[in-house]
């Protein structure tokens, strides 16, 4: 499931095929099918992300702070003037991979993905999302039974979750965020991502996301080409 999510992203970047066409559609099937998640869902946050990394309220990865987390000085400071803290942000280096990860655990990502495809009419994602479910639950169901293929799909959401959340985050979190300053591209791009070493574990383990510098700046690159 974690390198299916690395796969349909070279595809939600149209890195793979020259023709645009053949990206989008195999990027519905890799996501949807093997997944369980709507394309159009994932292309709605993630250009969002890729426009404005790091700018509170326009990227909506850093949209946990303030409830669960004090992203960047100048926020975090904001939150200190203002007397508001909803968290013991002084350990929130010790609960981030509490909290964090089950987010992508079905208590909330479940649901609200299937609303967003509804929401929107996007049927066609639907239908690839559905066609997850239903070969899973036909795969598992004859040898572990309703609980047990439930259970199944729990277990390996949560530990996709923390496998996800750790490249997601490692390549960001770390570096400045703040409300958006219409700085000029490239550098708003420079200044919310950061390189982790490259090892063949890293470059396997990360999809390649280790280089999130090159990643942000030439998006549609194939990614086995960042170290180049």
């Amino acid at each position: 499931q974690a390198q299916a999510g690395w796969l349909q992203h070279d595809f939600g970047h149209l890195s793979v095929f020259s023709k645009s066409r053949w990206n989008h559609w195999v990027h519905k099937f890799v996501i949807g099918h093997l997944k369980g998640a709507p394309a159009s869902w994932w292309n709605h946050l993630h250009f969002q992300h890729h426009a404005k990394p790091n700018c509170f309220r326009k990227d909506p990865d850093v949209n946990m702070h303030p409830l669960f987390f004090a992203l960047g000085k100048t926020l975090s400071v904001e939150l200190g003037v203002q007397k508001k803290k909803f968290m013991p942000y002084n350990h929130q280096h010790k609960y981030f991979f509490i909290i964090g990860p089950p987010a992508l655990v079905p208590l909330y990502f479940q649901w609200y993905i299937f609303y967003f495809a509804v929401q929107r009419k996007q049927w066609v994602d639907l239908a690839w999302m559905l066609s997850f479910y239903i070969r899973f639950f036909l795969t598992y169901l004859p040898f572990l039974g309703v609980k047990g293929t439930l259970g199944l799909h729990l277990l390996v959401r949560f530990i996709e979750s923390n496998w996800f959340v750790w490249v997601t985050q490692m390549n960001h979190i770390p570096m400045h965020i703040d409300y958006d300053k219409n700085v000029d591209w490239f550098s708003t791009q420079l200044q919310a991502t950061c390189n982790v070493r490259q090892s063949f574990f890293n470059d396997w383990f990360s999809g390649h996301l280790n280089f999130q510098i090159e990643h942000h700046l030439f998006p549609t690159m194939p990614r086995h080409n960042y170290w180049k």
